[in-house]
């Protein structure tokens, strides 16, 4: 499979994400569609305090993975992150490369918040999230795990 290069999106609208997005679709995922619309649109860059957007690229220069840290947009709490548009494409799925974007998003939240949220309607998810830890919870708002990181 080769090396993979961990980076952090700096101007989303400026890669080619046209084969991640087609393969996403394909499974039915509308989550990567929203991202670049609500890129596009302004509603969510990234950019706000804590916040970043991450990316994998294989040994081609093709991005193969992509995921994102907000503030938690349903809490007012400022030391909750969110966990969004999470997406490893399918071949590069169950060789640790998941794991590598998930311990990367982590050790950036770290610096910025105290517990990741997220939301996930998929057993799969479920599964790679509990492995890192998150625990299943209804307790935060829009949110279906947790993980408590300070």
């Amino acid at each position: 499979m080769g090396e993979f290069h961990f980076f952090k999106i700096d101007h989303l609208l400026t890669l080619d994400l046209n084969g991640l997005l087609a393969e996403s679709k394909s499974e039915e995922f509308r989550f990567l569609t929203r991202l670049i619309d609500e890129y596009q649109n302004g509603i969510n860059t990234f950019s706000g305090r804590g916040e970043g957007l991450f990316g994998v690229k294989d040994h081609l220069g093709e991005v193969i993975a992509i995921g994102g840290l907000n503030q938690d947009p349903y809490s007012n709490e400022i030391n909750i992150g969110r966990l969004r548009r999470f997406y490893v494409a399918n071949s590069y799925r169950r060789i640790g490369l998941g794991n590598q974007l998930m311990d990367h998003i982590l050790s950036f939240a770290k610096e910025h918040f105290a517990l990741i949220v997220l939301h996930t309607d998929t057993e799969q998810a479920d599964r790679f999230y509990r492995a890192f830890g998150f625990k299943k919870s209804c307790l935060f708002p829009g949110s279906t795990h947790v993980l408590i990181i300070k």
